[in-house]
């Protein structure tokens, strides 16, 4: 079975064995069920509202939390301004405001804040990382510690867990991605192959899909540079652009189907040869 359809059918299972393991916890302190309208102070904080078997159930001095759902911000005690829909949602947190919907959205999350995870187990494996947003099922799942990563899309950055900075957008944009960072993925499977590569931009479906390891690289149009895989500091413009490209360095590709060659700096731009501009002069090329 596919690693990421492995995963996402086993995500279930572990939402719901995390919620049975964690709540044997000691130390419970709020009613059960918690009261239409929530807990008010004074042992319970100030503006809090809980709806749900266990919601809230540990909160002390914590203010101005929502939580709608089975456990949500259950061991949350002195976090403020947390807002949980879904079962399990921000079960661990103690940090500050955090907005999580769906089942097991941000459910490891114990100190990190300011995190947006929107979809069933996004931002699951969260704990400290701050600012991430993660909207779709499973989207930044196993993010841990990084910062500021941007994840819209089922599984996008989903194995990321220290890289920080990157934005992927559409669905496994990213997804294998673990410490890269400053990418820059848009489109299905996008950069989907990149695991420690950074500072690459990648606009178009399967657009340096391949991509590994390879740094600086730009790639627009669908499956622009889809076979690079170690290769560095490429420009590609045009769908399915660069496609001999894998390993190379420093090879520009501009045009629909230029697939280039693997020949570090080399250039290639379809449709020029032997031409001339509209205004009569000649066209030149220069490294």
């Amino acid at each position: 079975m596919h690693p990421l359809i492995q995963l996402k059918t086993t995500s279930p299972l572990f939402i719901t064995l995390a919620l049975l393991c964690f709540g044997f916890l000691p130390g419970a302190q709020a009613v059960v069920p918690a009261p239409d309208g929530g807990y008010g102070p004074p042992d319970y904080g100030t503006g809090n509202t809980a709806e749900g078997e266990e919601a809230l159930l540990n909160l002390s001095s914590g203010g101005y939390n929502t939580a709608a759902g089975f456990r949500t911000l259950f061991t949350n005690t002195t976090g403020n301004f947390n807002t949980a829909l879904g079962a399990g949602a921000l079960f661990t947190n103690t940090g500050e405001e955090n907005t999580a919907t769906g089942a097991g959205a941000l459910l490891s999350n114990t100190m990190g804040s300011f995190n947006t995870a929107n979809g069933e187990a996004a931002l699951f494996y969260n704990t400290t990382g701050d600012k991430n947003t993660a909207i779709g099922a499973s989207a930044l799942i196993q993010n841990t510690t990084a910062d500021q990563n941007a994840a819209c899309g089922w599984r996008a950055l989903a194995k990321n867990t220290t890289g920080f900075w990157n934005t992927a957008d559409g669905a496994t944009a990213l997804a294998n991605n673990i410490t890269g960072a400053r990418n820059t993925a848009m489109g299905h499977f996008a950069l989907g192959e990149n695991t420690t590569g950074s500072l690459n931009t990648a606009t178009g479906s399967e657009a340096l899909s391949r991509n590994t390891t390879g740094r600086h690289n730009t790639a627009i149009g669908f499956g622009a540079l889809a076979e690079n895989t170690t290769g560095r500091e490429h420009t590609t413009i045009g769908f399915q652009a660069g496609l001999g490209v894998s390993t190379a360095a420093n090879v520009i590709c501009i045009g629909a189907n230029v697939a280039g060659a693997n020949l570090s700096n080399s250039c290639y731009i379809g449709n020029i040869f032997n031409r001339s501009s509209p205004s009569g002069l000649e066209v030149f090329v220069n490294s």
